[in-house]
């Protein structure tokens, strides 16, 4: 009989009858993996014991940690279909130490032991790939993986592998994922098999039903040497996001504080040279002022706001597996997936310009508080911009791949694995329309609370002709991932208990993202004829009441917004117009323009890299105790190209480097249901594609300046882990496993405050419509960043996980069960940061706000949240299940900030999900699921000691009702 080999396991599904599960089949058994050292507990056959269904998904899954030598999580499809999840990451973050990153109410990214999305591979199929979507601001340009790309019904397994092994794929400081589809020939039954799911989507902020489809067909033959299957998932839904948001806090020197003027023009030179009428607006000099000193070094909003963002997501996926079997000896098998997921995020803010406005605002009552915020005040003669953003994005991804697995003899098996995957997230449209009252009056802030504040306009936001149309951006762009994958695995059973793994791996990785403009600011001549173009007005003359910068606005040119609940406290103004996109494209001939290259967003890498590994297998007994280890080494080398742009001249640079990468594994079983587990190993991850870029990109709204480096080193470091699991009933666990990376090679951002001409660049590398463009200060300083190979960091933490069902309870009370993991994580990490300017002034005419040198500063790594904790509570009976699930994920630390702030992420988050399903007959049943039930809001905070406001938001429940048919 054919011995199927682990690669070819976990390729192909981690159970023989997950594809018959991998769409919401409640009642299929599983099958067990290949055997193992550890001999697999026997199931209570009691009659009042349901392990069908949820609980028996709970085992398989524990099967599968329990089988494997090295610390290995997993869910299989009954899982995944009966939870409440939108999408992968949401499945995988019920598995201990994996916290999510959300992105408009749905996940997205996910986090491994304390260690973002960039330092965690994942496999399709067993081949490694990347899946990139888009965010807040644009597309994923980076080797992180977007879950949110496929629909969790497409897969019949999710494995994630903690610790790392010679055999396994190198590119992870975290974890490997690999995301498995069908299985064909794992059927229980020949012929045709097949379900159907069909549910009803609402979000209760939208108030809108969107459609959720998935179906599955599968078909072996009655030898089992031939089988095929296609699946399919389709759904589309419209959710909001509500909430305000500040794009971080800034210091600046204001027109007037409280009546006291803060410029003002002068006379004579020198020693002669006098204060004169106070300079309104723009011109003069600054004079130093206890009130303007003071409020010129606190932080204020800098673009304090409201909004609402509206998200409408279509996903399409289909996946299709062929295999043949035509000898117990031969096993091959193709594999396709094909996924299209569209997202049109439209953003419609009402909001004040402070940034970079602020030499002509009057400043009125200012309140400071202990961290040297202003964190109330009224501003007059404020920029009142009123914001229509519309970004429209596909993301398509396919992947086709072969296997082909041979018993060559008794003892000696191969797995050849060839494919190639695709990833194009395409931005055609993202474009901004501003309407502009720049010089409005008695706007009034209040961010005393500042999940929650107050902004109350004291001009009118909803008469059109209170605005000129000043400013239009459109920004499409197109980002392409390929992978081109060769790998051979070879195992050979040398003794009893002993076995020799070898390959080689041969893989092409090609990234490519362009990006173009067509930004422009609109400038009128006096109102006698108004044209479109470059700058032809003055940026720095003074804007009274009445003067022509832009468009006139009609109602024609607008929509009118109700902001709806969106946390807002009382007395905010919650009624605006923004402009009707369409209409006023159409007016500006927006999309007729031509389109400029964005050298800050056109780049690429390739990486070609060529491996192999030697591992050895061994199980038996010593001193009277059963043990299991793996140990190998595995070697890659990379070639990588990396292009980019700077001051108009494409540049590309070459490199390579190699790695050695050991790895130990190493199991201990005292009892039946005791395994004791070690692990250390070498891991790296490659760099961060935006740093590898030999150019960079300038930020004239920040001003910032940041600038790649094609020479970094890889993330390396060393991991070590141990873990106790006692599997102590049928379906049951409780584990304990602690682990620590020393992370020797760690790039680091250094930085630098320069003007432009001082960093080698010129005012074109800025967009038109940037601030910093349009005010042309040579004096302006910008903050410089680049990364270089810094000395390192470190992470330790714990994870503690327990599952049961309460079979001791009495009569209906034994179908409940319950499974809870936390996770606790500490990190150190040394960043290079540039914190609060402070106003010098060499005479009483010459003061101005000068940033200081960076400078380290501690923090733990990006991503990281110390504490996580995830609960489920089920019930399950012949007919009836239900399930809530808690998962709660601390602060963390998500990057550095700017404009003075030192840091910037996340406050805590929790959010509760749940699911009720009755089975009505064999083959149908009906389900009701929500998540999100408490409405959680995100907070975001700029500034890690100060708690500034980012943002803060919500996005509604979810929920999903609807009837799964087996046939």
């Amino acid at each position: 009989m054919r011995k199927i080999s682990a690669a070819a396991t976990v390729q192909h599904g981690v159970s023989a009858g997950a594809l018959a599960l991998a769409l919401f089949l409640p009642g299929v058994a599983l099958a067990q993996t290949e055997p193992t050292p550890r001999a697999p507990a026997t199931e209570d056959t009691g009659q009042d014991i349901v392990v069908t269904g949820f609980r028996q998904s709970l085992q398989a899954a524990l099967n599968v940690k329990k089988n494997s030598v090295a610390a290995v999580d997993s869910i299989v499809a009954e899982d995944i279909a009966k939870f409440p999840d939108q999408n992968l990451a949401e499945s995988l973050q019920r598995i201990p130490g994996i916290s999510i990153q959300r992105d408009g109410g749905e996940g997205r990214a996910i986090t491994v032991r304390g260690l973002g999305a960039q330092f965690t591979r994942v496999r399709v199929n067993g081949m490694e790939t990347v899946a990139t979507s888009t965010d807040g601001a644009s597309a994923n340009r980076d080797r992180a993986f977007d879950f949110n790309v496929f629909a969790s019904e497409l897969f019949s397994s999710l494995v994630v592998h903690k610790t790392a092994e010679a055999s396994l794929d190198e590119g992870s400081l975290g974890a490997v994922v690999d995301l498995n589809t069908g299985n064909p020939l794992g059927g229980k039954k020949a012929g045709f098999s097949g379900a159907l799911s069909m549910q009803g989507s609402y979000n209760d902020l939208a108030k809108t039903v969107g459609p959720r489809v998935a179906g599955l067909l599968s078909w072996r033959n009655e030898a089992g040497t031939f089988g095929a299957s296609v699946s399919a998932a389709y759904s589309k839904v419209n959710t909001l996001e509500l909430g305000n948001n500040t794009t971080r806090w800034a210091q600046a020197q204001f027109d007037s504080v409280n009546g006291t003027p803060c410029y003002y023009n002068t006379t004579g030179t020198g020693a002669a040279q006098a204060f004169t009428t106070p300079a309104a607006n723009s011109g003069g000099v600054y004079r130093q002022s206890a009130a303007c000193d003071k409020a010129a070094q606190a932080f204020h909003p800098r673009i304090p706001r409201y909004g609402v963002i509206k998200h409408d997501r279509e996903r399409l996926g289909i996946t299709a597996s062929v295999q043949f079997a035509p000898t117990d000896q031969t096993k091959i098998s193709i594999d396709g997936l094909y996924s299209k997921f569209k997202e049109t995020r439209e953003e419609q803010w009402l909001e004040v310009l402070a940034r970079s406005n602020e030499r002509s605002i009057d400043l009125v009552n200012p309140v400071y508080d202990a961290n040297n915020n202003i964190v109330s005040a009224t501003l007059n003669d404020a920029y009142n911009r009123n914001e229509h953003y519309l970004r429209k994005s596909s993301t398509e991804f396919y992947q086709i791949g072969g296997t082909w697995d041979q018993d060559v003899s008794d003892k000696f098996r191969f797995t050849l694995l060839g494919g190639l995957s695709k990833s194009d997230a395409n931005i055609p449209v993202e474009t901004t329309i501003l309407l502009d009252n720049k010089a409005a009056q008695g706007f009034t802030y209040d961010y005393t609370n500042m999940s929650s504040p107050t902004l109350t306009y004291g001009s009118s936001v909803t008469d059109p002709s209170a605005y000129q149309l000043s400013e239009i951006r459109d920004r499409p762009s197109d980002t392409v991932n390929k992978f081109r994958t060769v790998q051979l695995r070879t195992e050979w059973d040398v003794a009893e208990g002993f076995q020799v793994k070898a390959g080689g791996v041969y893989r092409k990785f090609t990234f490519d993202t362009v990006g173009f403009t067509r930004d422009t600011v609109v400038c009128g001549n006096g109102g006698k004829d108004l044209v479109l173009g470059t700058l032809t007005c003055s940026p720095t003359s003074a804007i009274a009441p009445g003067s022509v910068y832009g468009f006139p606005v009609t109602a024609a040119l607008t929509d009118l917004v109700n902001l709806g609940s969106a946390g807002q406290s009382a007395g905010t103004t919650s009624q605006y117009v923004v402009a009707n996109i369409p209409a006023a494209a159409a007016l500006t001939n927006l999309y007729s323009r031509a389109l400029n290259p964005d050298a800050g967003n056109t780049r690429s890498v390739s990486e070609e890299v060529k491996g192999g590994y030697l591992e050895f297998d061994a199980k038996g007994e010593l001193f009277g105790l059963r043990y299991a280890f793996n140990a190998g080494v595995r070697y890659v080398k990379t070639n990588q190209v990396s292009t980019g742009i700077i001051n108009s001249a494409t540049l590309t640079v070459k490199r390579d480097y190699d790695d050695w990468l050991p790895a130990l594994n190493l199991a201990f079983y005292p009892t039946e249901n005791i395994i004791v587990r070690g692990a250390v190993a070498k891991v790296m991850t490659r760099p961060t594609l935006g740093n590898l870029t030999p150019g960079g990109s300038a930020d004239g709204n920040n001003y910032k300046i940041t600038n790649g480096n094609p020479f970094l080193d890889p993330f390396r470091a060393t991991a070590y882990d141990l873990a106790i699991e006692w599997y102590f009933a049928p379906q049951s666990i409780a584990s304990i496993a602690v682990f620590k990376k020393s992370i020797d090679s760690f790039p680091v951002s250094n930085s630098v405050t320069q003007t432009l001409a001082e960093a080698g660049l010129t005012r074109d590398v800025l967009l038109p419509s940037s601030a910093g463009y349009i005010k042309n200060d040579p004096n302006q300083l910008y903050t410089v960043s680049n990364t270089i190979n810094g000395t390192g960091a470190s992470l330790k933490g714990i994870e503690l996980s327990v599952q049961a069902p309460f079979k001791f309870l009495p009569g209906f009370l034994k179908n409940f069960g319950g499974i809870a993991n936390a996770t606790f994580i500490d990190s150190t990490a040394g960043y290079g940061v540039v914190g609060p300017s402070t106003l010098v002034c060499a005479t009483q005419f010459t003061c101005k706000l000068v940033a200081p040198s960076a400078v380290q500063r501690t923090s733990t790594l990006f991503g990281l949240s110390k504490k996580a904790f995830n609960g489920t509570l089920y019930y399950e009976d012949a007919k009836f299940s239900a399930r809530g699930s808690i998962s709660y994920r601390g602060p963390y630390v998500d990057q550095n900030s700017g404009t003075g702030n030192v840091f910037e992420g996340y406050a805590a988050t929790t959010n509760f999900d749940a699911s009720v399903r009755y089975r009505l007959t064999k083959w149908l049943e009906v389900s009701v699921e929500g998540t999100n039930l408490t409405d959680t809001y995100r907070y975001r905070y700029t500034d890690l000691d100060a708690n500034r406001n980012y943002e803060n938001n919500h996005f509604g429940r979810t929920i999903l009702f609807g009837a799964r048919v087996k046939m």
